[in-house]
């Protein structure tokens, strides 16, 4: 008997992408809402208790409204919104984030799944603190340039007007204040004493996310060389093997398999995938590591995915690559 899944909120930018994702697919059978209930409480819970699986795809407060809606019906919740991140009893839905957090997300009922930008971040530091290279306490930054997908239906229907504004047509800093949304969860799964001077960035283009963590090596602990930093995240996720939805690319300090000296790195360059790149480039005293990816694709819906992949006990990676 197929798993049974629902999406609560499938007509937003993530819910429509999960859909996406998963109405080709034979293994699993999609309960879909009438469209002239889809605020119906008593219709949304009908379906939460059918479902082996539940999506919210919502707003912060209709999130928190929908869980205690899902009470005493088993479902199990992804959770796409900021609300549970890092809620206690939630696990969070990185599952290369360390040992043991895929069998975390496999047997839990409530996962929240990762920010866009969040998952840039904690793709680069988390493994580096995990390793005692990067103290917890370091002061770090980072700045995250991302598609205008990310700001959902509202902000595409800005950038996508016939006529829009003429600061649109360049890049957009926001969350000047340091009180991004995302701060709190890349502060916490990271495991630092404090949360990074953070800059995220909107540009005009529909799609995809490069998030950058500039270091020294005087910031480090216990390396002397880029290459040793590079090997702790090779250690940790491996290299491109065409079967990992996060993997580093070539050592920046192998000049085969390295970054080129003139390279430039794209926002959109993993536009319409699931996975993600680390790219490392500089030299050994000075450099970036770069996370590479869809802010629609691991940022979001694809990563959805994959942990209802994990929970339903099928490949992790099944309508991903």
């Amino acid at each position: 008997m197929k798993p049974k899944v629902y999406i609560d909120g499938k007509d937003g930018t993530t819910g429509l992408q999960i859909y996406d994702r998963l109405a080709a697919r034979d293994d699993i059978d999609l309960l879909l809402i009438d469209e002239t209930k889809r605020k119906d409480s008593a219709e949304r819970r009908k379906l939460m208790a059918a479902a082996d699986i539940v999506f919210l795809c919502l707003p912060d407060a209709a999130a928190i409204e929908a869980v205690a809606l899902a009470e005493g019906t088993g479902a199990r919740i992804i959770d796409a919104s900021t609300a549970h991140r890092t809620a206690p009893g939630w696990v969070y839905g990185f599952p290369e984030l360390r040992k043991g957090q895929r069998e975390a997300i496999a047997k839990a009922d409530r996962v929240a799944n990762p920010g866009c930008h969040a998952t840039g971040f904690i793709s680069i530091v988390a493994p580096l603190v995990q390793a005692g290279v990067l103290p917890a306490d370091a002061d770090l930054s980072c700045f995250s340039l991302t598609g205008y997908s990310g700001g959902g239906k509202k902000m595409i229907a800005q950038y996508e007007a016939a006529e829009k504004p003429e600061e649109l047509f360049s890049p957009g800093i926001y969350g000047v204040m340091q009180n991004h949304k995302h701060l709190p969860e890349m502060h916490k799964i990271c495991g630092l004493t404090k949360p990074p001077v953070f800059s995220p960035i909107v540009d005009d283009y529909y799609k995809g996310m490069a998030t950058t963590v500039p270091l020294h090596r005087s910031q480090l602990r216990g390396v002397s060389s880029l290459h040793q930093v590079w090997q702790v995240l090779a250690d940790h996720y491996g290299t491109y093997d065409g079967k990992r939805l996060v993997y580093v690319a070539g050592d920046p300090t192998d000049e085969e398999g390295g970054i080129e000296p003139n390279s430039k790195l794209y926002g959109n360059a993993k536009a319409g995938s699931n996975d993600l790149t680390l790219v490392m480039a500089g030299n050994d005293e000075q450099f970036t590591i770069t996370a590479l990816f869809d802010n629609l694709g691991k940022g979001a819906s694809g990563a959805a995915v994959q942990n209802m992949n994990l929970m339903l006990g099928l490949e992790e990676t099944a309508g991903l690559l």
